[in-house]
């Protein structure tokens, strides 16, 4: 688990006392970053409308579920499902619109500058991720689903309250909670002079709860199984948001609390070649684990190796 100089990158690490650990993180975030959007909780009583919306769902979503995330799936299913989950957000999500990109230059081992700690599931987290789909940029994503025994905290630490998304921007020394002042700030900072769409700053009681609701809570609850420990080597993924094979294996991640880099290649992406390289195709989802040197391209392989490798039960 990393946060910049916090925790290193997906090394094990001894284990430190509560309290000292408290002071490291509040020390590096004082002086690194810079808190600047405060919850709409903090500013209006009538924001926790979505926030309460979100906890009621979230039990009765899993009880939904109800299936061992771990256990062979009807994938004829799990993808009629996800995809009807990408047609509820429209186009949003699916290509590139940078004309020229930041990251031309980057490579597997480039080191990244976005930090975002999400949960799958959440409408709120969905809407940066497809505005990085579409800004082309790529990201350090820290899985924080319910029952977290890593993400979390760091986010309670670092940011002062648990909620999600979270993005730190390691290069401008800049923290920030809200989905809508994400979104805002990304284009501001990596669109190229480009507004985002209202799409990507508000939705819908439809457009924004139908993909977690057709998912049946898929990526909202860390697996009971998990490991504690994050993994020992970088795991990366190519996909963009709206992809249905490649959110069938985020759910997976973040049900496993798993970090990883996320590759964006959306449709235009300047980093497409990156992809070819890797896999020989342009086809999303394409995993890797460096430590083990798995890679696939195909769902489900990629879900059957993570919870093999990533379970402390063997399956």
């Amino acid at each position: 688990m990393s946060l910049g100089s916090v925790l290193p990158l997906f090394i094990s690490t001894p284990s430190t006392t509560a309290k000292s650990l408290q002071w490291g993180n509040r020390n590096w975030a004082s002086q690194r970053l810079r808190i600047v959007a405060k919850s709409k909780s903090d500013a209006s009583p009538s924001s926790s409308t979505p926030t309460s919306l979100l906890s009621f769902l979230c039990p009765l979503l899993t009880l939904f579920s109800g299936k061992d995330p771990s256990q062979p799936r009807n994938l004829p299913f799990e993808l009629a499902t996800s995809s009807l989950a990408s047609l509820s957000r429209f186009a949003w999500g699916n290509k590139s619109i940078a004309e020229t990109s930041l990251c031309k230059e980057i490579t597997s081992e480039h080191p990244f500058s976005l930090q975002l700690f999400e949960f799958e599931a959440c409408p709120f987290c969905r809407r940066v991720r497809e505005a990085l789909t579409e800004l082309d940029l790529s990201v350090e994503v820290y899985p924080c689903p319910k029952g977290s025994v890593r993400h979390r905290e760091v986010v309670s630490i670092t940011g002062g309250k648990e909620q999600f998304p979270f993005l730190i921007d390691k290069k401008k020394g800049i923290s920030m909670y809200e989905s809508g002042d994400i979104v805002k700030y990304l284009f501001e900072q990596y669109g190229e002079g480009r507004s985002p769409s209202s799409g990507l700053l508000e939705s819908t009681i439809f457009t924004g709860w139908m993909p977690t609701i057709l998912r049946a809570g898929r990526g909202m609850t860390r697996w009971v199984y998990s490991r504690p420990d994050p993994p020992p080597g970088k795991l990366e993924l190519f996909s963009y948001e709206n992809n249905p094979k490649a959110r069938i294996v985020r759910e997976a991640l973040c049900e496993l609390e798993l970090p990883y880099i996320l590759q964006n290649v959306g449709e235009g992406s300047h980093r497409m070649n990156l992809l070819l390289d890797a896999s020989g195709s342009k086809e999303v989802p394409f995993f890797i684990d460096h430590s083990t040197g798995f890679q696939s391209g195909d769902c489900t392989t990629i879900l059957s190796y993570l919870f093999e490798t990533y379970s402390t039960v063997i399956l």
